[in-house]
């Protein structure tokens, strides 16, 4: 079988999706696309591709590209996944998919309309720590949830982003940073349904958004969450999560090389019963690797050259930004109950 050809648009978060298309024995990088025109030419001279150029377009008119990567900055990803669906490309799209409805529902329009397959960079749900918390979630081993939590904490005091696309108002950290958390607490629990939020702004004062937002989700099945989002937190990058069930709890965390487990049934899972009715906590291994995004895009191109059902679809995607929209909608309305919307 021969090699997809892939373009990449943007090389600032596109240096690591463009590795692993390298990486890919399915896949054979093409072209890149930035409008920086050194970072364009330092990376060119890394990977040599076919064709480097400032505008996009030109990959867009290629033969040999059937894959587009679009990891521009946020505010074009409406601008190039519509382009590249139009001109038959498959496309996977680095999060968050859009930051306001109007853009997610453009984008999930072109793909209705696409031959191609479309998957949003949801990278998360990729991670070895979150992958083994759904399974032993859908395995029943911690019984029925009934309150799901996860935390985007990263300090953007010195990644404000080329040309500052961080700082775009627009850009609330709870679509831009924060839809991981949202992401995987959906991905967990299934749609939000209402939220409400609150805000403060104490830490990056010259930012033009609140940097500390926490929410409160209600999900199907009488299940709570909570979102908390901080881009001014000093400390390390982390997205610990908890998911609460009515037979165990799992603690875990994408940057760490375990998840634990508290169980009353240890006999599930390989132990010995304990007399002591209180929980115990087992360490399970899963490797480590914080962004992994290499899993990410084997399974885009494993949906491209098998046409599996994609449960990444731009649906999704719109649903999780949806979802983001509510919470700071509450958030500005001091608290008050934002119904979410999860029909596109």
């Amino acid at each position: 079988m021969d090699s997809a050809g892939v373009g990449i648009i943007g090389l600032g978060m596109g240096r690591s999706q463009l590795q692993a298309f390298r990486d890919n024995p399915l896949t054979r990088v093409v072209g890149i696309c930035d409008t920086d025109e050194a970072r364009l030419r330092d990376v060119a001279e890394q990977v040599h591709p076919d064709v480097a150029t400032v505008d996009y377009r030109d990959l867009m008119a290629r033969d040999d590209i059937s894959i587009i990567c679009v990891a521009s900055p946020d505010p074009r990803h409406r601008e190039h996944s519509v382009a590249a669906l139009e001109a038959g490309k498959h496309v996977f799209c680095e999060k968050p998919l859009a930051l306001d409805y109007a853009d997610c529902e453009a984008i999930v329009r072109a793909a209705d309309r696409a031959p191609g397959v479309f998957m949003i960079g949801q990278v998360c749900r990729f991670a070895p720590g979150f992958v083994a918390a759904k399974r032993l979630i859908e395995q029943g081993t911690i019984g029925d949830l009934f309150l799901v939590e996860s935390e985007y904490a990263h300090d953007y005091t010195h990644v404000g982003g080329t040309g500052g696309w961080r700082k775009d108002p627009k850009r609330h950290p709870v679509i831009g940073g924060g839809c991981h958390a949202v992401d995987l607490l959906r991905w967990m629990a299934g749609n939000a349904h209402e939220v409400c939020a609150f805000a403060n702004h104490k830490v990056l004062t010259d930012w033009p958004v609140d940097d500390c937002t926490v929410a409160i989700l209600r999900f199907g099945n009488d299940i709570i969450g909570r979102a908390m989002v901080s881009i001014g937190c000093k400390r390390d990058y982390t997205m610990r999560s908890c998911f609460y069930g009515t037979k165990g709890t799992i603690i875990c965390d994408n940057t760490s090389t375990h998840i634990t487990l508290h169980t009353q049934d240890t006999k599930r899972i390989g132990l010995p019963a304990l007399g002591d009715p209180q929980s115990v906590g087992v360490r399970i291994p899963v490797g480590s690797q914080a962004k992994p995004v290499a899993a990410e895009v084997d399974h885009f191109v494993h949906l491209v050259t098998t046409g599996a059902a994609n449960e990444m679809d731009a649906r999704e995607g719109a649903r999780t930004v949806a979802t983001c929209l509510a919470i700071v909608e509450s958030s500005r309305a001091g608290g008050r109950p934002a119904a979410v919307r999860n029909e596109f």
